[in-house]
């Protein structure tokens, strides 16, 4: 992963993360999800968007979207934009309860992980117990298999009233492991001296989850820009299974539908972990572009792929005929 500097300090940059949640309206779920890629797309086209994930709908029936932008400042010029108003103005009967907002700012992980969000309403006077606490919790998880790492944040003035941990976890069934653990429920049952409330958790999915999971998936990359890529992958898949599979197949007396059902195996093992990964990294700039000349990348993109299947084409025809 490229490192990134911070120009005022010389030193590492830091994201910036807002989980919102929303409990949307009974009746009213069909609507929310147009409304909330418009949502996504008009924050694309701010600078310092780096992607955005929406998560399915837990069982309270809340929604949860998560917006990653490279900086703090860049994050704070979509969330009070006018653009963002108006897009809160028409989605305002969507909604049946003011959305929970957390801003967090960190390093973002380099790896496919699995993150709970756990907002903590702690009381006032009693914040010390609840770091005690939250150190024993700490100290409890690294024992869980699979634990990645954690981080705390503080209430930001202004911006979040609450405590937030974030709990990383390299599969969903090891971070479910530790939820569901007995050690855990002891623990919580030590919370009620120092919270207000129950805590709140939602679970992310945490970058490269799919194809085009970039922080999170589908990572509001355009549908002809997803289909330009998995044919970009697809091709050559299919190619030399049809080629240089198929006989293989035919040679080990595998035919029939059977044949076509290793065959689809096959096509899907390297589309979902060898070329879709490489696609994602060599095209992210254009998948997911940043800065101010996005129309200009997205033309300059589309021309790199389009040279790309002109070169397969070429490279095939001359192989196979």
């Amino acid at each position: 992963m490229e490192s990134r500097v911070d120009p005022a300090t010389g030193g590492p940059a830091a994201s910036a993360t807002v989980v919102i949640t929303q409990h949307v309206t009974a009746g009213r779920e069909d609507e929310y999800q147009p409304w909330q890629q418009r949502t996504i797309e008009a924050a694309r086209r701010f600078d310092g968007f780096e992607n955005a994930e929406m998560c399915p709908p837990d069982t309270g029936g809340e929604r949860v979207v998560v917006f990653r932008f490279t900086t703090v400042d860049q994050l704070t010029a979509w969330m009070q934009s006018d653009v963002r108003r108006r897009l809160l103005d028409e989605g305002a009967g969507l909604f049946d309860a003011p959305p929970g907002i957390e801003v967090l700012v960190g390093e973002p992980p380099d790896r496919d992980v699995v993150t709970a969000v756990v907002s903590h309403d702690v009381l006032p006077g009693r914040e010390q117990a609840f770091a005690r606490w939250q150190d024993r919790m700490s100290q409890a998880q690294e024992r869980f298999p699979g634990y990645l790492g954690s981080e705390l944040f503080p209430p930001v003035p202004g911006v979040q009233e609450h405590w937030v941990v974030l709990l990383r976890y390299d599969t969903a069934a090891h971070l479910t492991a530790w939820l569901e653990s007995d050690v855990r429920a002891r623990l919580l049952r030590e919370a009620d001296r120092f919270l207000r409330q129950p805590f709140d958790l939602h679970t992310i999915r945490s970058p490269f989850s799919g194809w085009f999971g970039f922080g999170g998936a589908p990572a509001a990359v355009p549908s002809w820009k997803q289909a330009m890529a998995v044919l970009l992958a697809l091709f050559p898949t299919v190619t030399l299974l049809y080629y240089v599979g198929a006989p293989l197949l035919r040679a080990l007396q595998v035919t029939g539908a059977f044949a076509i059902f290793v065959s689809n195996v096959l096509s899907s093992v390297i589309l979902t972990w060898l070329l879709m990964p490489l696609v994602n990294r060599a095209l992210a700039f254009w998948l997911l572009p940043h800065g101010p000349h996005r129309v200009r990348t997205d033309v300059v993109g589309a021309a790199v792929v389009v040279a790309c299947y002109a070169v397969l084409i070429t490279v095939f025809t001359a192989l196979f005929g």
